[in-house]
C-alpha cells in the first residue's frame, strides 16, 4: 500500500504543479501571471490578479503532495482550484476531457480527497515528522472536501456577480 500512495502522489502532485508553474511562471507553454490573469478575468474572476495567484500557488504546492507535507492542506487547495476549474470552465462541455470536459479535474479532485482520507503513507515528510496519525481518515477527507466546495462555492458566485 505505502509504495501505491506515493506513486499516486507523486504523479498527481507534480502534474498539477506543473499546471500551477503554468500560471506562475508561464513554464511549460503556460500564460503566466499576465495571460492567466487575462483569461481569470475573462471567467469573470475578481480581482483576476490575486485569483490568478491563489490559484497558481495552489496548484505548485503539488510538489508539496508529491512529498507527502502538509497533505491536508495541500490537499484542501487542490481540490479547491478543481472546484472551480470543473464549475467555471469544464463542466458545460460534459464528462471527457477530449471534449474539454472535466473527467482530469475530477481525478485530480478525488486523489486529493483520497490522500487526505487514507493519509501520504509511509514514504512521505508527514510520516518522518509523526503528524500523518493526526493529520488523516475519513473525517479529513470530508472535511477537504467540504471547505473545498464551501470555497470554490463562494468564489464563482462571486465571478458571476461581478462579471
Amino acid at each position: 500500500m505505502a509504495y501505491g500512495l506515493l506513486l499516486l502522489r507523486v504523479v498527481a502532485g507534480l502534474t498539477i504543479a506543473a499546471h500551477g508553474t503554468q500560471k506562475l511562471f508561464g513554464w511549460f507553454g503556460g500564460g503566466g501571471p499576465k495571460g492567466t490573469a487575462d483569461s481569470f478575468d475573462g471567467l469573470g474572476f475578481r480581482p483576476a490578479g490575486a485569483m490568478a495567484l491563489l490559484a497558481g500557488l495552489a496548484e505548485t504546492s503539488g510538489v508539496l503532495f508529491a512529498l507527502g507535507l502538509l497533505t491536508p492542506l495541500v490537499a484542501f487547495g487542490m481540490a479547491t482550484v478543481m472546484l472551480n476549474a470543473i464549475e467555471s470552465v469544464h463542466w458545460k462541455n460534459g464528462f471527457f476531457a477530449g471534449n474539454g470536459g472535466y473527467e482530469f479535474n475530477l481525478q485530480l479532485l478525488a486523489i486529493a480527497v483520497a490522500i487526505a482520507m487514507t493519509g501520504p503513507g509511509r514514504f512521505s515528510l508527514d510520516r518522518a515528522l509523526g503528524w500523518d496519525d493526526n493529520i488523516s481518515g475519513l473525517w479529513w477527507g470530508v472535511g477537504v472536501f467540504a471547505a473545498a466546495l464551501a470555497v470554490s462555492s463562494v468564489t464563482t458566485v462571486l465571478a458571476r456577480h461581478t462579471s
